[in-house]
């Protein structure tokens, strides 16, 4: 029962947030049926009755805004403001522009930004404020640009940018600047895949040839620009007709630019387009009938554009008021709007500075950190290889230490079995003086062979010592014949024996000399190498 009653439960809000979301969906599709509704409307009525189009305009505008949907009700505040400027109504033309671009610039949508800025330089064009115009015309092509590096199919709203300054400077009567621009028009219109052909382009261009005197060509180009404009924007048709009206006035051929003229200003009047035409259409017939001394008719044509030259610029109209009040709201409010993200800026600008700062300073830190390291690394490597090689000099002292010891106690013993030697020799010596005093009583002879064959000669023995000495000073010839090649083997044996620091005495019985002629050898030897009286020779000897 209990579960029962739960699923009953559960189905019924089911069903309620089904009938919610589908109510929901309804409404929506509902808002989306009215707006489109609303801008079908306002089209159709565009051109037959203004002020009806701008009531729908105004209707989708608002039910736009409700949805939040901000960029349909951008395109639908152009369309208006398009709509107003056509019909000379530049006042709420210009609200409506600055309101479009402040929803643009919230929603930051380039595209959007870049068409209002073109036709608000429109705007100021038709006010002859040309530095103005130019202004707007160049920021909404460096947006088109960006997009453009992007994707080149955005060349076709650049070409536009570029046309309507084509316009500007051609209204202004600056034809070598008119040429220069369209030029950059007809480029960026060429990037376009597949290739089109720009009738808007061409009518400028045939306008210029005009200019240039070719007037044949001119109006070959403005008459194909009619058969198209006549299918595809009978609107336009009150420009063409201007221009066509404009040509065969330099040609002289006044009745085809009379009726090309009134042509213009019937179109503009009856499709509510391009009434500014109208002023340049009455300029142009008044002209006209002075240089054909019709100044009843000429009066009548300048009496016409001073009253609509009066009622959109004079100072009267809602259009100067709107200047003159300087009360564009929207624009005070861009100007707030960009005040404040300069002081945003500003503020972003400080805490960068401060963030840097801190950078700056951490980096220093870590800088003078490393830098303090690697002296205390470089310190310690080289207490290292200091210690290291104290340790190794230490080790090789020693090491040289022991071997001199071990060389000297070796010299010692080499000393010491010469010694034994000589001692030997002395012995042997004194006994053999002992038999020979005795007499007869001993067998001399015997004993005396007996003797002779222990005791060794002066060569012998120097042999036996100099074998001893060679195998301990293993490199002391060798070092000693290197630097003194001059020396005899006396002054070899000599050195030997100073090296070893025998007596001269020690030294004639060692080598079976006299004591005096050690001395002599010690004398030449000294003079041999070049020692003075004050040196040393046991100590020079020494060395090697």
């Amino acid at each position: 029962m209990i579960s029962s009653i739960l699923k009953l439960k559960l189905n019924l809000r089911l069903t309620i947030l089904i009938l919610v979301v589908l109510n929901t969906t309804n409404i929506y599709c509902q808002d989306n049926r009215q707006t489109e509704n609303y801008l079908n409307l306002a089209r159709e009525w565009a051109h037959k009755n203004p002020d009806s189009s701008a009531y729908y305009f105004k209707q989708k505008i608002d039910l736009d805004l409700e949805k939040k949907d901000t960029i349909s009700a951008i395109k639908a505040l152009k369309e208006i403001s398009i709509l107003y400027s056509h019909n000379l109504n530049y006042s709420k033309s210009y609200d409506g522009y600055w309101k479009a671009l402040l929803l643009a610039d919230k929603i930051k949508d380039p595209k959007l930004t870049a068409d209002v800025y073109q036709e608000i330089g429109w705007l100021y064009s038709f006010y002859k404020r040309d530095e103005k115009a130019l202004e707007y015309f160049n920021k909404s092509i460096k947006l088109r640009k960006i997009k453009f590096k992007k994707n080149e199919s955005n060349a076709h709203f650049i070409a536009s940018d570029y046309f309507s300054i084509v316009n500007l400077y051609r209204g202004n009567k600056n034809y070598k600047k008119a040429a220069q621009y369209l030029d950059s028009c007809i480029y960026y219109q060429a990037k376009l895949e597949p290739k089109l052909t720009s009738y808007y382009i061409k009518a400028e261009k045939g306008y210029l040839e005009a200019v240039k005197g070719n007037y044949n060509t001119a109006i070959e180009k403005l008459d194909s620009c009619k058969n198209h404009f006549t299918y595809k924007d009978k609107t336009y048709l009150a420009v063409i007709y201007a221009l066509n009206a404009d040509v065969y006035r330099m040609m002289h051929k006044y009745d085809e630019s009379i009726l090309e003229y009134k042509k213009s200003i019937s179109l503009s009047e009856n499709n509510k387009s391009h009434l500014n035409y109208k002023l340049k259409a009455y300029e142009g017939l008044k002209e006209i009938y002075l240089d054909l001394k019709n100044y009843k008719e000429a009066y009548y044509y300048l009496n016409k554009e001073t009253v609509l030259n009066n009622k959109i610029f004079g100072i009267t109209s809602e259009n100067s008021k709107h200047l003159l009040e300087i009360k564009d709201n929207y624009r005070l409010e861009k100007e707030k709007q960009e005040d404040a993200l300069q002081e945003q800026l500003i503020a972003n600008y400080e805490q960068e500075d401060k963030i840097w700062l801190l950078k700056s300073i951490i980096l220093i830190i870590l800088i003078i950190s490393l830098l303090f390291y690697g002296i205390v690394l470089i310190k310690q490597i080289k207490n290292k290889h200091r210690t290291e090689k104290q340790i190794i000099a230490e080790k090789q002292k020693l090491k040289t230490q022991k071997t001199n010891e071990v060389l000297e106690l070796k010299n010692k013993e080499l000393t010491q079995a010469a010694l034994r030697l000589i001692e030997k020799d002395e012995f042997i010596a004194g006994l053999q003086k002992k038999i020979e005093v005795a007499g007869e009583t001993v067998n001399k002879k015997v004993i005396l062979r007996a003797l002779k064959t222990f005791q060794g000669t002066p060569s012998k023995n120097w042999s036996e010592f100099e074998a001893r000495f060679t195998t301990i000073n293993q490199s002391f010839y060798e070092n000693l014949r290197v630097k003194f090649p001059q020396l005899s083997q006396t002054d070899q044996k000599i050195c030997a024996l100073v090296r070893l620091n025998f007596p001269s005495k020690d030294m004639s019985k060692l080598l079976g000399i006299s004591v005096e002629s050690v001395h002599t050898s010690r004398y030449r030897l000294r003079k041999k190498l070049g020692l003075k009286r004050e040196d040393n020779l046991e100590d020079f000897i020494s060395r090697f």
